[in-house]
């Protein structure tokens, strides 16, 4: 069976080459040799290939987490994994939930939370840019969940949200405090709000807002994953790491 994405894992370093769109090439060119593209497509999925030069690599199929990181297109900063997983767990996702989600961008956040409330839920996206909306409905569709996002071109701080009763809201724009009111309106009682800002004048306005709506059990948080090196004679922490990339704000709507 013909692979056209999958990625490559260096059995020495642990390196991933995320691989897309060159199946019809006759062989895969590294920096340790080639592979022939037939011995790709005939390999099970956690084999072992080795180039001309005798370097191994294991091949593996793509998932959403590996898409997300080294596959997606994107023109904006995305919500990394490490913050999405988190919002969906605290914002209690499961299938068949209704969520809206202001602020799309690459889709990210969509994908992650797609992948959830699928097949009995819906994801609607309200996105004020037409470009973000066609990036995102493009990455969507590469992972076969366009058809549990439906993505609006509106801007709701001059616009209505159509649909009402939301399981579950998020919110990732510029200035979500001029919008809070309308997406607390189309949510469900008791149910939850998130926020993702960059930085700490934006929480103030947030958190001041929230206030105003009636909102509780507000937190704030901040997320941080440190990797190691899994090499068992030398285990510590990588070098490098993804520090600060949001804050993220939960809160439930009051009466």
């Amino acid at each position: 069976m013909k692979k056209n994405r999958f990625i490559l894992i260096d059995c020495v370093n642990n390196r991933r080459i995320y691989i897309e769109g060159r199946e019809d090439e006759p062989f895969l060119s590294t920096n340790k040799g080639n592979i022939d593209f037939k011995d790709i497509h005939e390999a099970e999925w956690g084999a072992v290939l080795k180039t001309h030069l005798g370097h191994p690599y294991r091949i593996i199929e793509v998932d959403l987490n590996d898409f997300i990181m080294h596959g997606l297109q994107r023109e904006t900063q995305i919500i990394y994994p490490k913050d999405s997983s988190y919002i969906c767990s605290y914002l209690s996702l499961k299938n068949g939930d209704k969520v809206f989600e202001c602020g799309c961008g690459s889709g990210a956040l969509t994908m992650a939370m797609a992948n959830i409330v699928a097949p009995d839920g819906k994801i609607y996206c309200y996105e004020r840019k037409k470009r973000f909306i066609e990036l995102a409905e493009k990455n969507l569709q590469f992972q076969n969940l366009i058809d549990f996002v439906t993505v609006k071109e509106r801007d709701i701080e001059t616009e209505d949200i159509d649909e009402n009763d939301f399981d579950a809201a998020f919110v990732d724009v510029k200035e979500p405090w001029l919008i809070l009111r309308k997406v607390s309106n189309s949510l469900k009682n008791g149910r939850k709000l998130g926020i993702l800002v960059p930085t700490v004048n934006q929480i103030i306005e947030v958190l001041n807002e929230l206030k105003r709506i009636k909102h509780f059990d507000i937190q704030v948080k901040e997320i941080f994953i440190r990797e190691f090196k899994t090499i068992p004679d030398r285990v510590r922490p990588d070098d490098r790491m993804v520090a600060h990339t949001g804050f993220l704000i939960f809160s439930r709507k009051g009466l």
